[in-house]
C-alpha cells in the first residue's frame, strides 16, 4: 500500500554553486559513500532526499546523512537508511522505498514512493 509519494527538482547550476561556494554541503547532506560523486550525481541524490522527506509528509530529527543513495549492479538506485530515519520508516510501518532519479539540460529530478505492507 502506497503511504506516501514525494517529487523534487534541482537546477543544477544553482546547487552546484552552492555546493562550490559552501563546500562543508557535501559533507552535511550527504553519506560518506556520496561525497565523492560528480555534482550532477549530487543534484539529482539531493532531489531523491527532498522528495524523501515530502513523501514522509515530515522528517522530525532526521539528518541528510541518515539517508544515502546507493546503486546496484545494473545502476538501479536505492536508498540505504540508518539513524532516526530507519527508525521513523519503522514506527510508520513503511517498508520499502522506491527512488527513481534523472539528471538532463541542468535540471536534476527524483520521485520517491513509499510503502508499507498492506
Amino acid at each position: 500500500m502506497i503511504v506516501g509519494l514525494g517529487v523534487d527538482v534541482v537546477d543544477q547550476a544553482r546547487f552546484e554553486r552552492a555546493v562550490s561556494r559552501t563546500p562543508r554541503l557535501r559533507e552535511r547532506l550527504f553519506a560518506e559513500s556520496e561525497r565523492g560523486l560528480p555534482l550532477r550525481s549530487l543534484g539529482a541524490r539531493f532531489a531523491a532526499k527532498e522528495a524523501l522527506i515530502k513523501a514522509l509528509g515530515d522528517a522530525e530529527d532526521v539528518h541528510w546523512t541518515d539517508m544515502a543513495i546507493a546503486s546496484d549492479a545494473t545502476g538501479n538506485p536505492s536508498f540505504v537508511v540508518a539513524g532516526p530515519l530507519a527508525a521513523l520508516l519503522e514506527r510508520r510501518g513503511i517498508a520499502r522505498l522506491h527512488v527513481s532519479m534523472s539528471h538532463d539540460a541542468g535540471i536534476a529530478t527524483a520521485t520517491v514512493i513509499a510503502e508499507a505492507d498492506a
